[in-house]
């Protein structure tokens, strides 16, 4: 296996060039087999799960949900302030930052995008409470193409560009994910779904989060500096990616349900507009099914 993973590394540094070494030893970082060893179990418990749970009951997990959504809200927010305390007090530039600069405000950065990275691992329970609760048609191809994407990207990222420029779209991230797990959080508790009205405006936040990412990684092509120019293009056509699929997520689950709507209300017949994922228990949902999206 030491074999294996010494010919890849090999391989992947002849084609993307020399690693950061500042992240040798890190937990999972070294090699890149573990990572994608986990995307494909991953993969397999969404192929395999909604089978096993197919004629069993779906699980509650009520209790499980709030702690579950709280953690991540909390380890988003600790992201996203030691993201921007860092880079607003170590004089970061925001067009363009290249990977070596102050070290101290560098290893602060690629401290926090690890966490940021081992994240991506931790979201995927996401899936699994879907799973678990039998909310099979949240599980679309945007939840399990972002989700396997973002972890195995992010080991890249953290091998070969772990702080510089790299930090303005997980500071986004990590800001969004604040507001996302929050509204799933409270949305567990069903005394507070009522006062939950925000749920399309968490897509509109993060299409504007897309945006804004592009924008900023487009500043460090047209104002350069030392941070590699392989690594914007790619973040770019991503970003691409997800705009479109988000947008047509956004299209599918609120402008045509509005549309649907308004037929229902003429026809004398209510339909709630509240739709909830993770939070609302299978038996509890309307004949309407939201998506959820992260």
């Amino acid at each position: 296996m030491e074999t294996f993973n010494h010919k890849l590394n090999t391989f992947l540094e002849s084609w993307m060039g020399p690693r950061d070494q500042r992240v040798r030893g890190w937990l999972l970082l070294d090699n890149y087999p573990p990572t994608f060893a986990l995307t494909v179990m991953y993969l397999l418990i969404v192929w395999m799960g909604p089978k096993y749970m197919k004629h069993r009951q779906p699980y509650s997990s009520r209790g499980l949900l709030v702690l579950y959504n709280l953690g991540l809200t909390l380890l988003s927010f600790y992201m996203f302030y030691e993201l921007v305390t860092a880079v607003w007090h170590g004089g970061y530039n925001f067009y363009c930052q290249d990977t070596h600069s102050a070290q101290e405000v560098d290893n602060k950065i690629i401290n926090v995008l690890w966490w940021y990275y081992f994240s991506k691992l931790i979201e995927f329970m996401d899936t699994f409470f879907f799973i678990l609760r039998k909310n099979n048609h949240q599980i679309t191809f945007l939840h399990i193409y972002h989700h396997a994407s973002m972890l195995n990207i992010w080991w890249f990222v953290m091998n070969w560009v772990p702080c510089g420029h790299s930090y303005f779209g997980a500071s986004l991230n990590s800001f969004v994910h604040v507001v996302m797990y929050s509204y799933y959080g409270l949305s567990a508790i069903p005394a507070m779904r009522p006062y939950l009205w925000w749920k399309k405006y968490i897509t509109q936040l993060q299409l504007i989060q897309f945006f804004l990412t592009m924008s900023q990684t487009m500043c460090a092509v047209i104002w350069p500096c030392d941070f590699p120019k392989g690594w914007l293009y790619f973040q770019i056509s991503y970003m691409v990616v997800l705009v479109f699929l988000f947008s047509n997520f956004y299209i599918q689950t609120y402008k045509k349900h509005s549309g649907s709507l308004k037929k229902e209300h003429q026809n004398g017949s209510p339909v709630s507009t509240n739709g909830h994922a993770n939070g609302t228990a299978s038996m509890e949902r309307t004949e309407h099914k939201k998506l959820r999206v992260d």
